[in-house]
């Protein structure tokens, strides 16, 4: 996403259109005048919350709303969203600046939230293809200084001390995504299944709460255009109070997953190409966040891909009933399937 030009979107699907002159009067209204039309593109990409980019004269803004249709109960928090990111603003989390949050559904057909249009770049793969070893080294330090940074921000010194419950975090993401992923109308997965079973009498004992961002990894961040710098983490519609360590072992499980899996890293030959292997990764957070090391790791990881599998089963039954937000979804929600066998595979094995 350099200078004007955005690969990324789209003229906007037909599921997902509304009215722009109805939008244009709101931004005048709510954020302010601009000189010449207000233009509107769909971005490609994202599973869940339809996101767009908006251009008002000389303003660029990113508007990210509800989907229209049938939806799950709890999902698409727009409202939650826009809530952590203003109160994240001014900590070392970079977030967007939040312009205006509009929760009545008559302006463009569903609640919806504005902010500004950060220019740099998204990464998609995780071996960043085209870097030298020591930009990629670069850029994954810069990703766990930035999980990091959340993680020693005080919930309560920012105004979230409501946003979440505290403690329990781990029962009651197992018990939410077991609902979901029952709520769903695509085909049931055997390891799923198992795992639903196997996950609660192990959940380790003691707890922490901290902000979570639920869905940290490569592609919701944007990168500096040409430094290996995060300007801005996006897509925290999944944020709460929770345990840090799930919301760590959620990205680091891309060490776990191989690129066909789910985006990870798994049989890359990381030592040739920079990144550091999981340990070396694991340590610097643990130095970051003032660790001396991460007990109960293999529950994490394993917990974080019954959760995927959970969100990637829920793709699957929003393509089945039409409303997804991507055109892949399809294919996307049946690498629940695979995500999920790789966790029931760790899980026997810790119970060998």
């Amino acid at each position: 996403m350099s200078g004007h030009a955005n690969p990324g979107a789209t003229l906007v699907a037909p599921i997902h259109a509304f009215d722009v002159e109805a939008l244009a009067a709101y931004v005048h209204e709510r954020v302010g005048a601009f000189d010449g039309p207000l233009a509107v593109e769909q971005f490609q990409g994202g599973q869940s919350n339809p996101t767009y980019r908006v251009v008002a004269g000389s303003e660029r803004f990113v508007l990210r709303r509800k989907p229209p249709g049938t939806l799950l109960p709890s999902a698409h928090a727009i409202e939650r969203e826009y809530r952590v990111m203003s109160a994240l603003a001014g900590t070392g989390v970079p977030v967007p600046r939040m312009r205006s949050l509009c929760e009545n559904p008559a302006v463009i057909g569903t609640a919806f939230y504005l902010m500004d249009y950060v220019e740099g770049r998204v990464l998609w793969d995780p071996a960043l293809p085209g870097m030298t070893p020591s930009r990629r080294g670069a850029h994954y330090d810069e990703l766990n200084r930035v999980i990091a940074a959340l993680h020693c921000v005080d919930p309560a010194a920012v105004g979230l001390a409501d946003f979440g419950r505290s403690g329990g975090y781990i029962e009651r993401q197992v018990a939410r995504w077991t609902k979901q992923y029952q709520a769903g109308v695509a085909d049931r997965i055997d390891a799923m299944d198992r795992l639903i079973e196997w996950l609660p009498p192990r959940i380790p004992p003691g707890d922490e709460t901290r902000v979570v961002h639920g869905d940290f990894r490569l592609d919701n961040v944007i990168f500096h255009p040409s430094e290996p710098r995060v300007l801005a983490v996006l897509d925290w519609e999944l944020a709460t109070l929770g345990h840090p360590l799930s919301d760590f072992a959620y990205q680091a499980m891309a060490w776990r997953l191989a690129p066909a899996q789910f985006r990870g890293l798994a049989g890359v030959d990381l030592a040739a190409l920079g990144i550091p292997s999981e340990p070396d990764y694991v340590a610097t957070y643990c130095r970051r966040t003032g660790r001396s090391a991460l007990e109960h790791w293999e529950f994490y990881l394993i917990f974080n891909m019954f959760r995927i599998g959970a969100i990637l089963h829920g793709v699957h039954s929003r393509a089945l009933a039409g409303n997804a937000a991507s055109a892949d979804a399809l294919e996307t929600g049946g690498r629940a399937r695979l995500v999920a066998d790789v966790a029931w595979a760790m899980a026997r094995e810790l119970d060998f």
